[in-house]
């Protein structure tokens, strides 16, 4: 049994004039990048984790080709929403569109072979942050009473999705060898001192958390690896080189 991980993919064959190679060179042809590691590394009967920012598409239709290319890859597939998931609408309609080999967790779990896997997307949360680690630019026209509304947004949606998170851990298979969790967001800082999401991690005897999100890391890169019995690994694609990353 291999499991395999890699987030952020931010495909986009259904949404025209949208590359990722804006961001830097090493985005250039990021997609063909990713299926040649993937084709390289992973088998048939493999599992590959996606944890969130899947593609830019901004509907159902707009995402099909990137489903389906994704579904062309060996393994079985499954992933969570990110925060660029737009066209992540109603769970039927997500399924409906989904091809044979991808599945996805909201508010459930996805049980393969003797692994159970659990999920929520997170949101941000000032409980840490990745500034020291992050090549960024600040943005002079920010507004102090904006920067207060967005923090009280930002509170209520991590609310919200730690209940998520709560939820779908509570369905873990307790006969399962291997306890997973997805989140897109980091639920732990890059020192993992305790957290909220942590925390909950923590008491459902999760074994692996893998996550996303982050990008523009500086060289040194932020030193994730195990704390109360829970390794966090990062998997941002541009961060593990477009290649799948071996979780089991």
């Amino acid at each position: 049994m291999r499991i395999w991980a890699i987030g952020d993919l931010h495909l986009s064959f259904g949404v025209k004039n949208k590359s990722m190679a804006i961001f830097g060179p090493h985005w250039e042809a990021h997609a063909e990048q990713i299926a040649a590691h993937w084709k390289r590394l992973v088998q048939p009967e493999d599992l590959v984790l996606i944890p969130g920012d899947i593609s830019w598409a901004m509907t159902i239709a707009e995402v099909i080709p990137d489903l389906e290319w994704i579904d062309a890859l060996p393994g079985t597939k499954v992933m969570i929403k990110g925060n660029h998931d737009y066209w992540w609408g109603s769970l039927s309609k997500v399924i409906g569109a989904l091809p044979p080999s991808l599945h996805v967790i909201q508010n459930n779990v996805f049980n393969w072979k003797e692994a159970t896997i659990g999920g929520a997307r997170l949101w941000d949360t000032p409980e840490y942050s990745f500034r020291e680690w992050i090549e960024f630019k600040e943005n002079p026209k920010a507004k102090q009473p904006e920067a207060l509304v967005q923090e009280e947004l930002e509170q209520k949606l991590f609310d919200r999705e730690i209940e998520r998170l709560k939820l779908s851990l509570s369905k873990l298979d307790n006969q399962a060898k291997v306890r997973i969790a997805m989140t897109h967001y980091p639920p732990i800082g890059a020192h993992l001192e305790p957290s909220r999401a942590a925390q909950v991690l923590e008491q459902h005897q999760v074994q692996i958390c893998v996550f996303g999100h982050l990008h523009n890391l500086k060289a040194n890169g932020p030193p994730f690896g195990e704390a109360r019995g829970v390794r966090y690994v990062l998997t941002s694609s541009d961060y593990i080189h477009f290649a799948p990353v071996a979780i089991l």
